[in-house]
């Protein structure tokens, strides 16, 4: 890994507890998201007889590797679960937006989420004698709305949307692409285009995957990023991926790489500096780069493997839930939205133990996975 010179020169802020400032509604705020993930989980179980996630519902890979962390960080980069270095075993799922099972071609922002195993330090609120720490990110660096209170008026029309034709949302997904193509064209980019179905057809394994929001970084806090980084990752960066007459064409897409060679991302992070322009509490706020640079502090290698198998669908998907509650406390989520999916997360894991009837349960080791 390459740290850049000029992390060693960054002076990053001391998080304080005043840089948050839940507002007077979110409790309301809470109740909102949580009525609307639950109508979103009992259509889909209304439909399919099975419960699933209430967002990133379909899977497109999944992959079990190892998290390096870098013997060299320089000090406010070594901090949390990377102060020292270490091999730890990790699980990654790699998914699309909806709620819903939908065909590739209604295309929507892809999401990354990984599950580190083997982690010690004081636990989250919720995961008190778990070794494990998650990350949940998506390829865009900021979230699409502000506040949990905005996001939760967008999480209505998510929720109305659900369980509609599927045919419709193909042919809605497809003037939607048209659309934010002709934006790109012209230097702009719509998050709403693209979380409603016009995401370009590309392949998610070229895709950077952000946390948007940020967390606690032991004594300072950043926003988090995993990138490609081995050649042939980056090489399908913006590559096209055909989906015409494939339903599951991401998920064979994922699958033809990892069937003959691995691949590496970087996990970075980007301490704040300035918390006027890079503040905790607008989630929509891109962090600019040139007062803070994502500075990798970690690898995660995958080696060729099957990424996809009623196997691993039955271990990962099934039986595993991901949030980015799970975790340490030096890593707490932080910001409006953060603090909301922590009980929406809880929700929406404990609909889908009971209605599946199966408990989901934390690994100790990767053995526990069982794939």
């Amino acid at each position: 890994m390459t740290i850049p010179a000029a992390a060693s020169a960054l002076q990053p802020l001391r998080y304080e507890p005043s840089y948050e400032f839940p507002g007077p509604d979110e409790a309301e705020t809470q109740s909102t998201i949580d009525e609307q993930m639950h109508k979103i989980q009992e259509k889909t179980y209304a439909d399919g007889g099975k419960a699933i996630r209430s967002v990133h519902s379909k899977s497109h890979g999944l992959l079990v590797g190892q998290l390096v962390i870098d013997p060299n960080l320089p000090a406010a980069y070594a901090q949390g679960l990377f102060a020292h270095a270490a091999t730890l075993p990790v699980v990654i799922r790699l998914s699309t937006v909806p709620g819903d099972i939908l065909p590739d071609d209604v295309s929507t922002p892809r999401g990354m989420s990984i599950k580190i195993i083997g982690v010690q330090g004081e636990r989250l609120p919720g995961s008190e004698g778990d070794v494990t720490q998650d990350f949940i990110l998506v390829n865009g660096p900021a979230f699409q709305k502000p506040n949990a209170k905005d996001f939760a008026r967008s999480l209505k029309l998510l929720a109305a949307t659900t369980d509609k034709a599927e045919g419709a949302k193909q042919v809605l997904s497809a003037v939607l692409r048209g659309a934010e193509s002709v934006l790109e064209g012209v230097g702009g980019k719509s998050a709403t285009l693209t979380a409603l179905g016009g995401h370009p057809l590309t392949n998610p394994l070229g895709e950077t995957y952000y946390s948007q929001v940020p967390v606690l970084y032991g004594e300072h806090f950043g926003k988090l990023c995993v990138r490609p980084v081995s050649p042939a990752l980056k090489a399908l960066t913006h590559a096209p991926v055909d989906l015409a007459g494939k339903p599951n064409g991401l998920r064979d897409a994922v699958s033809e790489h990892f069937a003959t060679q691995g691949g590496d991302w970087e996990l970075c992070v980007q301490l704040c500096t300035d918390i006027e322009k890079m503040p905790i509490e607008d989630a929509s706020n891109v962090w600019d780069e040139a007062l803070s640079p994502y500075v990798p502090v970690a690898r995660i290698v995958v080696a060729s493997q099957p990424s996809y198998s009623d196997t691993r669908a039955w271990a990962i998907d099934e039986g595993l839930a991901f949030s980015p509650w799970h975790g340490v406390a030096a890593h707490r989520p932080l910001g409006s939205v953060m603090r909301l999916r922590r009980q929406a997360y809880q929700n929406a894991q404990r609909f889908r133990a009971q209605k599946n009837q199966r408990a989901l349960s934390e690994p100790k080791t990767i053995a526990d996975v069982g794939v």
